[in-house]
């Protein structure tokens, strides 16, 4: 069996922001970059950006560099964008709606088919064309639809209850939204979508940009 090239997590996390800039220059006609332009216009090191293209397998042209088209391919390809996988996502408050109801997941290849939800009122109903289905099912139907991948949405004190009840239906990676930590097999895969530590960056450095500002104008 051959061996699976083990991509950096660091390199998996810029190659969205390539595909997102290559798809903003194809449209205005762009037809071949290099990933000296790819650097440049995203304020990275060149060399680091040309390792990162390389892991894809992608070969560039002698001065040309890469196609556009075959390069955003390529990239897609490598993140596993072209091959769509149905999601469940379980809790369906403000945060899961709002997940449910934006439409760039489609383009990564996530379809989120169903929602989940314990509370009555929400059992039964639509939200932005997907069920939502009773949570005490959710174990039965992730195995009778062999889904594998789950989005917790739910408050911190019930993320684990969550978190172990889609591992019991076979789910094989979970994408936690919930500001807690989950306990998994290690064989699942677990991803944070760390909204507050992503917000209590932004800031600090709002709060450290108004202090250098007002210090500058004191000094003057």
């Amino acid at each position: 069996m051959a061996s699976i090239k083990i991509t950096p997590e660091p390199t998996i996390r810029r190659l969205p922001k390539y595909v997102h800039l290559l798809t903003i220059l194809k449209h205005k006609g762009v037809k071949s970059v290099s990933s000296t332009m790819i650097a440049e216009s995203l304020e990275l090191d060149s060399t680091l950006v040309r390792k990162d293209i390389e892991a894809t397998g992608i070969v560039g042209r002698p001065k040309t560099g890469f196609l556009v088209d075959k390069l955003i391919m390529a990239l897609r390809e490598h993140l596993n964008w072209n091959n769509e996988d149905d999601a469940f996502l379980i809790g369906a408050g403000s945060l899961g709606a709002a997940i449910l109801g934006y439409k760039g997941f489609r383009e990564c290849g996530l379809n989120i088919v169903a929602a989940f939800d314990n509370n009555p009122a929400k059992i039964g109903t639509v939200i932005k064309n997907v069920p939502v289905l009773d949570y005490t099912k959710l174990e039965e139907h992730c195995r009778r639809m062999h889904i594998h991948i789950g989005i917790i949405t739910v408050p911190a004190p019930v993320a684990q209850q969550t978190a172990d009840a889609l591992i019991r239906g076979g789910v094989r990676a979970i994408w936690n939204f919930s500001p807690t930590q989950i306990a998994t097999p290690q064989w699942v895969v677990v991803e944070y979508a760390q909204l507050t530590m992503s917000l209590a960056v932004l800031k600090r450095k709002l709060r450290e940009t108004e202090l250098t500002d007002n210090s500058i104008q004191e000094t003057k």
